[in-house]
């Protein structure tokens, strides 16, 4: 019977990812459960800068110079058997869905996607996961070992990045000219700006603002909080905001620890991306938007006169400290 956990860490800019903290944490904590090791797992142009947040935990390495989601599967693959591992722990990002779904493919293992809890049942695991928009939450048991498993940002405690020892090289090495699809290049984000996957606050901004140049409120409100921009489905189809900062079933899952919706009505699509999160605060002029049912505090009212009253009084009250 395989044991242990294998978490692959997602390394951006030299930085691993905060859900791959997440997820090496996750693991720490059950693997005293399940009676195994964590070994964690790097892979692409950054591998090497994963050692500064691996600790004590057994690091593997696999630098290539482009990122290919199909050498990396097939190296957590390799990982798995050789560490004799049951799990895969993988941040669930945009490019970790991506990487769990093929590396659960390569292996023809089962896939627990996108949960927001475990817990050790015997020598394998029992999840979480939210379903109909977070309206229900199914428990799910993989039928088989190994398994992926891929964990919703936000939804679990990360330790505090401690530098650990130069990780040693996987013994599989893809062959990258036999490779068919490699990432190349990435466009960088703006300037300072936050990825809603990754903030521990999120202020969201939906077609009720009215006008796009009144997202400017929004950018203000975050500005003060420190937080992430986010926007709803209608706004991006609009063209109001770039779909990098969409929340929702067809953009970013998130769950901060404080979630801001202003002027969102509450589809269900947008809801199945942020109910999960800690602290829900919704702004909305109709008192029976949808959103007001799956928040924890409601202020009904124009958001144009809200927002920039809160913003005043949040700046005014964090300057003082």
């Amino acid at each position: 019977m395989p044991k242990g956990i294998i978490v692959h860490l997602e390394v951006r800019g030299g930085v691993v990812k905060r859900a791959s903290l997440e997820a090496l944490a996750e693991a720490q904590r059950l693997s005293a459960s399940l009676g195994g090791s964590v070994t964690a797992l790097a892979v692409g142009p950054d591998a090497a800068a994963a050692h500064a947040a691996s600790g004590s935990v057994k690091l593997l390495t696999c630098p290539l110079e482009h990122w290919s989601t199909e050498a990396a599967a097939n190296a957590l693959a390799a990982a798995l058997r050789a560490e004799d591992a049951a799990f895969a722990f993988i941040g669930a990002t945009v490019q970790g869905r991506e990487l769990a779904a093929a590396t659960a493919a390569v292996l023809d293992a089962p896939y627990l996607a996108d949960v927001v809890a475990l817990r050790a049942n015997g020598t394998t695991l029992e999840a979480d996961r939210p379903i109909f928009a977070g309206k229900a939450v199914l428990v799910v048991r993989p039928v088989a070992l190994p398994a992926v498993v891929s964990l919703r940002p936000g939804a679990f405690a990360s330790n505090a990045p401690v530098a650990g020892a130069p990780g040693s090289p996987l013994a599989h090495t893809p062959d990258a000219t036999a490779l068919r699809v490699l990432v190349t290049a990435l466009a960088a984000a703006a300037a300072g700006r936050k990825d809603v996957s990754e903030a521990e606050i999120v202020v969201s901004g939906g077609r009720g603002l009215g006008t796009p140049e009144a997202f400017q409120m929004v950018e203000d409100l975050a500005s003060v909080l420190g937080a992430a921009v986010g926007a709803s489905r209608a706004v991006v189809d609009l063209g109001w905001r770039s779909h990098a900062e969409q929340v929702g079933q067809t953009g970013k899952v998130v769950a901060p620890k404080l979630y801001i919706a202003c002027g969102i009505s509450g589809a269900i699509q947008h809801l199945a991306g942020m109910t999960t999160s800690r602290t829900i605060v919704a702004i909305n002029k109709d008192p029976e938007a949808p959103i007001f049912k799956v928040a924890d505090y409601g202020i009904v009212g124009d958001v144009a006169e809200v927002l920039p009253a809160l913003t005043a009084a949040l700046k005014a009250a964090l300057s003082g400290r």
